[in-house]
C-alpha cells in the first residue's frame, strides 16, 4: 500500500466561520502543488462550527432557500463545495482526512485509490471490522462509504489533475450523530427534495450511521485520530513530516494559489441564494 516514496508534509487546520470558504480554496491549492512538485501532503482539518458543507448537485433543490433556512434556524452554517454532488456535515466531532497522492508514473485506478485511504483507515481501528459499500440512507451516500455492522462512520470523494489525486474523507468520531443526521433529513424535506425525479437526493435516516466513539471508543477524540492514521503511513514505511507543513502554508507558491482558488470558490457561493 505504499503510495510515495516521498515525506508525507502533514497540515492541521481549524475554519472559523469567517474563513469556512478556505477549507476547500486549501485543498484545491495543495492539489495543484501535489501536481505541480510531487509533493504528498496529508490535510487533518475541521470547522468551528457546525457546518453544512453542500455538494454540486444540491444547488438543484427545488425550494432551496427554504432548505438553508431549515439550517440557520438549526443553528447550522453552510457553503457549496466544488466536489462532490450531495451534502455533508463539519463539526468539531468530525474529522476530515485529504490524502493527496503523486501520480506521475502509476496511475491508480479510481477504486485502488479508494482502497488506500480505506486500508489506512481499517489499520487505524484494527478492532473494528469496516466494509465499503453505498449506505444508500445515509447523507452523502457513495459506493465507497465506510461502515460497521451497516452503519456509516465515513465517506470518501476524490479529485484528480493530470499527475495527482486527493482523496478526501468525512470520519464521524464522536458528538450527536442522529442530531446531524436529522438536520440534513430536515433540510432535503424543507427544500423539497422527493418532489422531483431529475436529480436523486438520499432519505435521510439517522439510524444508518453512528461514530466511532459509539463503536466502544469512549473517550475518543480527534487527535487521537489523527496520531492512529500517521502511525498508519508510518506502518507502510512512509516517512510523515510534521514540522514544514506550517511553512507551506505561508510560502508564496501556496498563498499565491490560495488566493486563486479562493476566488473560484468566492464565485461558486455567490450562486447561492441569500435568505
Amino acid at each position: 500500500m505504499s503510495f510515495t516514496n516521498v515525506p508525507i508534509t502533514v497540515i492541521n487546520q481549524l475554519y472559523s466561520k469567517s474563513n469556512k470558504l478556505d477549507a476547500f480554496a486549501d485543498t484545491n491549492a495543495l492539489l495543484e502543488i501535489c501536481d505541480r512538485n510531487l509533493q504528498p501532503f496529508v490535510h487533518f482539518w475541521t470547522t468551528e462550527e457546525a457546518t453544512l458543507i453542500l455538494g454540486i448537485n444540491d444547488r438543484h433543490l427545488p425550494k432551496l432557500p427554504d432548505g438553508l433556512r431549515s439550517l440557520i434556524s438549526n443553528h447550522y452554517d453552510y457553503f457549496l463545495r466544488n466536489s462532490g454532488g450531495l451534502a455533508v456535515v463539519s463539526d468539531p466531532g468530525i474529522l476530515n482526512i485529504s490524502l493527496f497522492i503523486p501520480q506521475p508514473d502509476t496511475a491508480y485506478s479510481i477504486d485502488q485509490a479508494y482502497e488506500i485511504i480505506k486500508g489506512l483507515i481499517s489499520m487505524s481501528f484494527p478492532q473494528l471490522d469496516i466494509q465499503s459499500y453505498e449506505v444508500t440512507n445515509s447523507y452523502c451516500p457513495g459506493k465507497y462509504d465506510l461502515s460497521v455492522n451497516g452503519q456509516k462512520i465515513a465517506g470518501i470523494a476524490q479529485r484528480r489533475t493530470t499527475n495527482a489525486l486527493v482523496l478526501m474523507l468525512y470520519l464521524s468520531v464522536n458528538g450527536d450523530q442522529d442530531g446531524r443526521s436529522e438536520t440534513v433529513a430536515e433540510f432535503y424535506n424543507e427544500a423539497d427534495a422527493y418532489s422531483q425525479s431529475r436529480w436523486t437526493f438520499p432519505k435521510v435516516d439517522k439510524t444508518s450511521m453512528t461514530t466511532v466513539q459509539q463503536l466502544g471508543f469512549s473517550d475518543i477524540t480527534r487527535s487521537d485520530v489523527e496520531h492512529k492514521f500517521l502511525e498508519s503511513i508510518n506502518q507502510q514505511n512512509i516517512d510523515v513530516d510534521v514540522t514544514s507543513g506550517s511553512d507551506l502554508l505561508i510560502s508564496q507558491e501556496f498563498t499565491a494559489e490560495r488566493q486563486k482558488q479562493l476566488r473560484k470558490i468566492q464565485l461558486r457561493n455567490a450562486q447561492l441564494p441569500i435568505v
